[in-house]
């Protein structure tokens, strides 16, 4: 079928995964953060009740967790006296085991309570975000078949599959991370801030003086590296493109010895990608020994001013103990919390686009509907109808036909004279800007949708088979056909010889990329799919233009076997299969300039004589 000619193309490529990538490039942050935060919790809100023990677990857990190093440093402090004890007073050491066992069940105790409310919110919350997982695929996979051809016209596919995909899986896995990490964060800083205070406010101030230094040097780094993490991201995004064109299109570059030229643009970017790569991993590296540096930095001033509050007896060590290790703890949840910042910006740019998806524009809602005749007689009437893909561009104009039961029409033309879009306007995929078409007498506006596609089958140029058996495939219009009525529709098409060489016949496992099957075969099945489906009338596309002479003559020979007896449109771009036509309309530039058979048109020698005779001039 010709190429409908839409409005512009829309946005190409649908965001990557985790944080809205775009073709490899750095996290898209929403355009209005707070208003698509709050649809996101109007989607929380019939969970508050298990939000609200995910966040009192949060908080036991956390608490718990953060317990555990002063009850630590009690049993240290509890050897450490004991030892103490014996130097001063020259007896043997006696170390009060009962106390250390009983700090040790304590200690204990808090790591299983912590890790049992740990486990319940991090249940709590997967089931929470998975739900609303859920439901979010359930409104798009809705939302899909609401929408008109218009808005598939102007959208890849693959921004479509995206919203099902990786927007979703971000919303998911960030708000699973998220909610939580916000919670046990705030809770760890404050707490850890506030046992640290609780020990010694000396070392407290020695410990936060740490931070800055780090937090300067870390933003100094962070700056550098940038840059060439969005070089990189680029480069991989470059890479990935040129890699899947290639593969993709092997065939061809192989015809065109266009491997040493793919070889050298692969090395180019590939030089590009190691640079680039290279120099963000090697900044990134230097985070990690700096900020051990500066921390050891830290540990050798809590020690040695630890040790000498020790000595004076203002603390213990095992509070320096403790103390070193809430010290070590404290970077953590810091990193935590700036790092929810960039997930929660992921999470409502990945809903953004979901929420934008949901809320466009659906197919006029059908009301007060007419029913389709129960016994379609197929007269077709088109009265001065007007259309244009955009409205300032009218592709068909004042066009008027009148189409007798059971007549066979061919539509011919040049590329976008509008035949594509005559087949569109008789399915309504689209409806007319003016006029009306009228299928025995009732205006198809007044139908549903659905009743109007039903009255027509379909066979296109351009196959479609799903991953699924042959058998479920020519069933697809029929879904209640028995396995009789699909082998007589296979048979009817031409297609049960070749179907019975398969491996396993009629349940052979087929996709749309299968090449177990060729072009001509899989052709042969949609039309043994529309055979069996049955449909009044019937629209086809010419398919034998990229088969060989035998194939077509099999798939011509199915196609006539279909029409027979049905109101049939045919968009023909070979002119020579289409002289049995009982009516041929000749479109151009969506009006119809002439009408008639084969032979009066010829004898007209006019528009169609002149491309029937430039057809056959070329050969």
């Amino acid at each position: 079928m010709e190429k409908k000619q839409t409005a512009p193309v829309g946005f190409r490529g649908g965001p990557g995964p985790m944080g809205g990538m775009r073709g490899g490039g750095t996290p898209q942050k929403p355009k209005n953060f707070k208003k698509t935060m709050k649809k996101i919790f109007s989607y929380l809100r019939p969970f508050w009740g298990r939000l609200a023990l995910v966040a009192i677990s949060a908080v036991i857990s956390t608490i718990f967790a953060i317990a555990s190093p002063k009850v630590l440093g009690n049993m240290t402090t509890e050897i450490v006296n004991a030892y103490i004890k014996s130097q001063m007073l020259g007896i043997a050491l006696d170390i009060n085991f009962t106390n250390i066992a009983n700090i040790g069940f304590w200690l204990i105790g808090l790591y299983v309570v912590s890790a049992l409310f740990s486990y319940l919110q991090s249940w709590l919350m997967t089931t929470i975000t998975q739900k609303v997982t859920y439901q979010f695929r359930h409104q798009i996979s809705e939302k899909i078949a609401r929408l008109p051809l218009r808005y598939f016209d102007r959208h890849e596919n693959g921004e479509i599959v995206s919203h099902v995909t990786n927007d979703v899986e971000t919303i998911s896995q960030n708000l699973n991370q998220s909610m939580t990490q916000i919670i046990t964060s705030v809770i760890m800083i404050v707490g850890i801030l506030g046992m640290m205070i609780s020990i010694s406010w000396q070392l407290t101030i020695i410990a936060l003086m740490v931070l800055p230094t780090s937090m300067v040097l870390i933003t100094i780094i962070v700056k550098r590296s940038q840059r060439y993490y969005d070089r990189q991201q680029a480069a991989l995004g470059e890479i990935d493109g040129h890699i899947d064109e290639m593969f993709s299109n092997h065939a061809i570059v192989k015809t065109f010895n266009g491997e040493q030229r793919s070889i050298n643009k692969f090395n180019l970017i590939n030089n590009k990608l190691y640079n680039s790569g290279w120099k963000s991993q090697f900044l990134s590296g230097l985070m990690m020994p700096i900020m051990t540096f500066i921390s050891n930095l830290g540990y050798v001033g809590v020690a040695v001013v630890g040790g000498w509050l020790a000595i004076n007896g203002k603390i213990t060590i095992g509070d320096i103990q403790a103390f070193i290790q809430y010290m070590n703890q404290f970077t953590q949840p810091i990193s935590q919390t700036a790092n929810i910042a960039n997930v929660l910006q992921a999470t409502a740019a990945a809903a953004e686009r979901v929420f934008a998806f949901l809320d466009q524009a659906e197919e006029e809602p059908e009301t007060n509907t007419v029913a389709a005749p129960k016994l379609i007689r197929g007269e077709v009437v088109l009265e001065d109808v007007s259309f244009g893909y955009d409205s300032n561009q009218p592709i068909i104009k004042h066009f008027s036909t009148h189409i007798k039961p059971k007549q066979s029409v061919a539509i011919v033309g040049p590329t976008g004279a509008g035949k594509t879009t005559i087949v569109n306007l008789l399915m309504r995929f689209y409806d007319i800007d003016s006029g009306s078409i009228k299928i025995d007498g009732i205006d198809t506006s007044t139908m549903k949708r659905n009743d109007v596609r039903q009255m027509f089958g379909m066979v296109l140029q351009d196959t479609w088979l799903f991953q699924g058996t042959i058998a479920e495939n020519i069933a697809y219009g029929k879904s209640n056909a028995t396995r009789k009525e699909i082998i007589a529709a296979a048979k009817a098409a031409h297609a049960d010889h070749f179907i019975k060489t398969l491996p396993d016949g009629y349940d052979t496992i087929i996709s749309e990329t299968a090449d177990i099957i060729s072009a001509g075969e899989k052709q042969l099945l949609t039309i043994a799919r529309a055979i069996l489906a049955d449909s009044p009338m019937l629209i086809l596309d010419e398919a034998t233009s990229s088969v060989d002479t035998r194939t077509e003559a099999l798939i011509q020979s199915a196609m006539d076997k279909l029409s027979h007896g049905r109101t049939s449109f045919v968009i023909a771009h070979r002119l020579s299969t289409i002289r049995n036509a009982d009516v041929i309309l000749v479109m151009r530039e969506g009006n119809i300039v002439e009408q008639g058979t084969h032979i009066e048109l010829l004898a007209k020698k006019g528009y169609y004589a002149e491309l029937y005779n430039s057809q056959f001039n070329q050969v």
